[in-house]
């Protein structure tokens, strides 16, 4: 039998070293309604999907982030065009690392945040 569920990501985690900034950067740069949440054991700032029954949940959380574009790569949906999210980055503080790429289901580009962490911003079709 093939393991084949809905969604392979259960949820992720970026590791940011300032929350209050990170939030500000990831608010500025995906336009999405970020919440602090403090209920678990670590306070995480929470970006929740439209309907949470069928997305994939991210969060940020107090962590030591990998480093300049060597751990792990997250894509983000963005509004709008990827030209404008690159403005954005920048004026948030991050970092363009790629030009636009096209690939059949949209066009993307990658960054670093305030952190280094990689990330992709996605634009779709």
């Amino acid at each position: 039998m093939t393991y084949a569920p809905e969604h392979f990501t259960v949820w992720a985690e970026i590791p940011v070293t300032d929350m209050e900034k990170s939030m500000a950067f990831y608010t500025a740069v995906t336009d999405a309604q970020l919440e602090m949440d403090n209920t678990g054991p670590n306070p995480v700032v929470m970006f929740r999907p439209k309907d949470p029954k069928t997305g994939v949940a991210l969060h940020l959380y107090p962590g030591k982030p990998a480093g300049n574009g060597t751990g792990p790569t997250i894509h983000l949906a963005i509004p709008g065009t990827v030209e404008a999210a690159m403005a954005r980055v920048e004026k948030a503080g991050g970092t363009v690392v790629s030009p636009v790429i096209d690939i059949p289901p949209g066009r993307f580009f990658y960054s670093l945040d305030l952190d280094g962490n990689s990330v992709g911003f996605f634009e779709t079709r």
